[in-house]
């Protein structure tokens, strides 16, 4: 069971960026993925997340109207969308998954796989 996060790296501000998330062993599909981030000397937060039906993707504050998430299950890969980026975004975004979740999925600790995190910095 592998979780492989992409698409990282340096971005000026108000540009974007796509990240991709593949897994290997087992179907997203049949998953909650969550997208997280961690920035130096901050816990890690919760950005996105999306449920094994793909209803109601949530999403924290710092990333509505600005980020979006998919999934491509032919791929076996979801994708969070990154537009207007900010300074504030820079950290390391990792995806994680879990069988199923309850209450806010972007909220939760109980994801039980992750992957090893992609760099994602906004600086000009």
């Amino acid at each position: 069971v592998q979780l492989v996060e992409s698409g990282g790296g340096l971005v000026q501000p108000g540009g974007s960026l796509r990240l991709s998330c593949a897994a290997s062993g087992f179907n997203l599909r049949d998953h909650f993925i969550g997208w997280f981030r961690q920035a130096p000397g901050k816990e890690r937060e919760g950005v996105s997340c999306i449920s094994s039906g793909d209803k109601n993707p949530d999403y924290a504050a710092s990333a509505k109207g600005r980020f979006t998430i998919s999934r491509d299950n032919a791929n076996n890969t979801v994708y969070l969308q990154m537009n207007s980026l900010k300074p504030e975004d820079t950290a390391v975004y990792y995806c994680a998954a879990h069988p199923i979740l309850f209450g806010r999925c972007v909220l939760s600790r109980a994801y039980k796989f992750w992957g090893q995190g992609t760099q994602v910095t906004v600086s000009s």
